[in-house]
């Protein structure tokens, strides 16, 4: 047996009776050799690693739109936190840590430039609206390198159904819908007291009491709630409690943090540097790259267009705005 099929057994005799085992996949869009070394789900893991969409999250906001300071969320941070939760969750409850760490680094690969404000936008434009869980299914499938990467159905699962009411058929991707929820309400809670938008204290006593009064703890008191509420069960989810307070800490964060004026007081800028790059590219689609330009070959001129934008890092918006928007000086010689 090669390394591959050895770890294929060891997963077979040593996961949990409701994990998804690396040889009981659904396979690929398109059937690949086998690699010798590597399981499928390792493998997807390695693909979205090295993909171009995963090192644009680096450049892509998170909540808060260019911020003064190094140590703020980007969705790269925010989907790393994402991952460590859910392999943190996925080994204590035996299932496949690979299969969960390869959906959590997919899982928002279709995120649009300027945090929600540019999902927002492009939702409230496109005839069929937008969802980034949808577009990072439509990134992982077509878009990346124009042929997509060929990931395994139970990935794709899990990056489609980590958001929204549907749910991923393994456990692996229900613990990333929990995970991504676990990670950014926190992260963002203090990403929001570093930057003076709200304080700790702020914080509702009576959830303060029950989640925990710091970032760490609350993060560790969420994740021990689900493990101890999902062991050797066949589903994933957290006590009525728990789940409860979570909820409230997130309508908290909504009306004090992502509604916020002073928090956002940039959506209406950046709002309005997409709405130009859609109308100007909707007007003159010579003006889109060439790999777009061959897309509208095959596919409608808006959803070309919503690709190419929801593409874009914050900084790559802002530059493309500039040089088709802004006047340049010039002299004469």
């Amino acid at each position: 047996m090669n390394l591959r099929q050895k770890y294929e057994l060891y997963e077979l005799e040593n996961l949990s009776q409701y994990a998804k085992c690396s040889k009981d996949t659904k396979g690929r869009l398109k059937p690949i050799e086998e690699c010798p070394l590597r399981t499928v789900y390792q493998r997807d893991r390695d693909r979205i690693i090295h993909a171009k969409s995963f090192r644009r999250l680096m450049h892509k906001t998170q909540v808060f739109l260019s911020p003064e300071g190094d140590h703020y969320r980007t969705r790269l941070t925010h989907t790393l936190e994402v991952s460590q939760i859910g392999r943190t969750i996925a080994r204590a409850l035996n299932l496949n840590e690979d299969l969960t760490e390869s959906i959590a680094l997919g899982h928002d690969l279709g995120h649009t430039p300027f945090g929600h404000s540019g999902e927002r936008f492009l939702n409230s434009i496109c005839k069929n609206g937008f969802r980034h869980y949808e577009q990072s299914l439509r990134v992982v499938d077509v878009l990346e390198d124009g042929i997509g990467l060929n990931l395994t159905y139970e990935v794709r699962d899990g990056i489609k159904n980590h958001a929204g009411d549907n749910e991923a058929e393994t456990l692996e991707g229900r613990i990333i819908k929990l995970a991504d929820r676990i990670a950014y309400i926190n992260h963002d809670i203090d990403d929001a007291v570093r930057g003076g938008v709200i304080e700790e204290r702020d914080i509702p006593s009576e959830l303060a009491e029950i989640l925990g009064y710091k970032h760490g703890e609350r993060i560790q008191n969420l994740i021990c709630d689900v493990i101890a509420n999902s062991k050797d069960k066949p589903y994933i989810k957290m006590s009525d409690e728990i789940a409860q307070s979570m909820n409230e800490l997130r309508n908290f964060m909504f009306e004090n943090v992502y509604i916020n004026t002073v928090a956002q007081r940039e959506d209406e800028k950046a709002e309005g540097i997409l709405g130009s790059l859609f109308e100007m590219f909707d007007k003159f689609p010579e003006r889109l790259p060439a790999n777009s330009k061959k897309m509208l070959e095959i596919t409608d001129k808006e959803q070309v267009i919503c690709d190419y934008i929801a593409g874009m890092t914050d900084n790559f918006a802002i530059q493309t705005f500039d040089k088709f928007f802004v006047p340049k000086g010039w002299s004469i010689k």
